[in-house]
């Protein structure tokens, strides 16, 4: 009787506990949606340049509604703002090496016109590059810490030459005049060797060390592959670069100057995307593009051995810099489901402090998506890699439509980072395959290369792939997809809704390419060192390629367009002219099909601006209800914001 009894109570716990199991509400069930204020009120940060006396970092970040620059404390504290502009965004540089001033950059609404500014001490500040329509770009500090490099090409609109600051005078020394369409690497300490690239193609270019007293230039690559200038030795004796002579990926080398030997330092399964030394070399640090994610190391020289960085279960450390003393690290972590955060970690006592929140306070974490990455095959057995999305709220018995989203470049990469709009759009019940097409970096020189003078071909199959993925999954409503992308990915919704109008429901084109023959043409002048490796990849619109480039213009074949489609554009883009979108809403509103238009005009190529952010990306929503999910929305008119 007693073990009957026993066995009863045994059962009843078992349904007890069954049941309530069962009334454990899911994700799903308590996950609350988030307007696109909330959704991008989570704070963008970047940089982070310690102050010498590594009391502060100094910062960017968007939390005014555009970007400024400001202070926080490294032993935690609330952020100071340093600049306040309401137009213009600010992006922060550095401190000065032996005071509190400091250097941030500015260009005029998304121009690309960027200009090297002083903050003083007293809060003033100043142009030190005030050449009307020329670009000057930081470049680092000198080894004596008396001067910073820079680029500029206000000498010629067309090359970018070398110029030294002095910081007591302001007055700028060209140290290399670039006539030969050169990129211009780095300056060993000494001021003796400058790296100079010239590229071949898209992927390929030749690395060359100048030497400055000598004015003798020598080619250091013997191959034609991509090469790629990272840091010279702690002793100056060596240029270390990275390669993909002789294989899929980069791999970082040593050339020995001296006697012009080269060696294999370090080589993994994935792309070495930089390698450099710390202030006075204690340390070296690289960065490996490990599926679409950075994975870092940073070597002890003295031993070779990595050193052990922070862990955390659910986030990456996606970047990280150094004191000049090299006694601490700044760091950022985060992951696709959360945005990342600043941290300070002291190398010799292991502590770290935590220095910003920038998830918005009104959302829940557990509400936002880790993404997966994913691999499917493409028409011709092609493995593509793609970074997957899913709604909390999807599944069998609650399908959702879905987007197919498209990188820019051409040779872009979807990564694993944390995007507000996409997590916004998840938010809502949308699926996201991000995808990787072929001609995307970081899988190798051959993929990377595959859709060279193929454009809209190949690469618009691997995404109808990606669409077919998709209306294969169970929680997908196979008759509810869409695609979107910008830049280049604008394109593709562009390529899509022309040359395939039955694959996809709707388009999204984020400041798009429609017309290949007048971008190519209209490239803006400091690209000139890269033109001709653009032309190689995508086609010479001035010979005979510009009937192929006419071919897969959509602007072009506008008539065969069905489906609904939004345009966003920025009016200062210099990449994609504003005509580039006025001129594709036109054609396609011929054929009466719902088409809605964007218009930012104190934008460029992107949207910084946050109450920008909240319009745009809102009006797609707005329009992805309407027309995709099929739920009633108010209707949306054009803007010009």
């Amino acid at each position: 009787m007693k073990k009957t009894l026993l066995v009863l109570l045994a059962a009843s716990l078992f349904l007890c506990c069954k049941e309530e199991k069962k009334k454990a509400p899911s994700i799903a069930e308590t996950m609350q949606t988030y307007t696109i204020a909330q959704m991008m009120d989570n704070e963008a940060i970047g940089g982070g340049s310690f102050s010498p006396d590594k009391s502060k970092l100094l910062i960017s970040s968007n939390r005014s509604g555009i970007y400024n620059m400001y202070t926080v404390a490294t032993n935690g504290g609330n952020m100071l703002p340093i600049t306040q502009s309401d137009s213009s965004s600010v992006f922060a540089t550095s401190y000065f090496p032996n005071d509190e001033r400091m250097l941030f950059r500015m260009d005029g609404n998304g121009d690309e016109i960027y200009h090297i500014y002083l903050r003083e001490e007293d809060g003033s500040h100043k142009d030190l590059t005030p050449y009307e329509g020329a670009r000057a770009n930081f470049s680092g500090w000198a080894a004596d810490k008396k001067s910073f490099l820079f680029s500029s090409n206000k000498r010629d609109p067309r090359y970018t030459d070398l110029y030294e600051m002095d910081i007591e005078t302001f007055t700028p020394k060209m140290l290399y005049k670039n006539e030969d369409g050169y990129f211009i690497g780095g300056l060993s300490d000494d001021k003796n060797y400058v790296t100079l690239i010239k590229p071949i193609n898209t992927n390929d270019a030749d690395l060359f060390l100048y030497d400055m007293t000598s004015k003798s230039l020598t080619k250091i690559n013997n191959n034609q592959s991509a090469n790629s200038p990272q840091d010279y030795s702690p002793d100056g004796s060596a240029l270390y670069y990275t390669t993909d002579d002789g294989g899929e990926f980069a791999q970082l080398m040593k050339y020995t100057i001296a006697d012009g030997t080269t060696e294999k330092v370090l080589s993994k399964d994935w792309d070495i995307m930089g390698s450099y030394f710390t202030d006075s070399g204690k340390y070296r640090v690289t960065y490996i593009n490990e599926d679409a994610k950075n994975t870092i190391e940073v070597m002890d020289v003295a031993t070779g051995k990595n050193i052990d960085l922070p862990s955390f279960d659910t986030m990456d450390i996606t970047n990280v810099a150094f004191s000049r003393d090299e006694k601490s690290m700044r760091f950022y972590a985060g992951g696709s489901h959360t945005p990342s955060n600043l941290f300070v970690y002291d190398l010799e006592s292991k502590e770290q402090t935590q220095l910003t929140n920038v998830l918005n306070d009104e959302i829940q974490a557990e509400d936002l998506v880790n993404a997966t990455v994913i691999r499917y095959p493409s028409f011709d057995g092609l493995e593509i890699p793609a970074i997957y999305y899913k709604p909390h709220q999807a599944s069998e018995d609650h399908k959702v439509p879905a987007l197919v989203w498209v990188h820019g470049g051409p040779g872009g990469q979807s990564r694993q980072g944390f995007n507000s709009f996409l997590q916004y759009m998840v938010n809502h019940g949308y699926a996201v395959l991000a995808v990787n097409n072929r001609g995307s970096s970081g899988y190798g020189k051959t993929f990377y290369q595959m859709d060279d003078l193929n454009h809209g071909d190949k690469d618009l199959k691997d995404c109808v792939e990606g669409k077919n993925w998709l209306a294969s999954q169970p929680e997908i409503d196979a008759n509810k997809i869409g695609i979107i992308g910008g830049s280049y990915g604008g394109y593709m919704t562009m390529a899509a809704l022309t040359y395939t109008p039955e694959e996809f429901n709707v388009g999204v084109n984020l400041f798009g390419v429609t017309n290949w023959i007048r971008t190519l043409r209209s490239i803006p002048p400091w690209w000139e060192a890269q033109k001709e490796a653009l032309y190689k990849e995508l086609g010479d619109p001035n010979s005979a390629d510009s009937v192929r480039l006419r071919e897969i213009s959509p602007l072009f074949h506008t008539d065969k367009v069905t489906k609904p489609l939004i345009v966003l554009q920025g009016s200062k883009d210099p990449r994609v002219l504003q005509v580039e979108s006025d001129e594709i809403v036109a054609g396609v509103r011929k054929n009466g099909v719902p088409v809605e238009y964007v218009l930012f005009e104190d934008e460029g190529h992107g949207f910084v601006k946050k109450e920008n952010q909240i319009t745009a990306y809102s009006k797609v929503l707005e329009f992805l209800d309407t027309h995709l999910k099929g739920e009633e929305a108010t209707p949306i008119k054009d803007s010009s914001i």
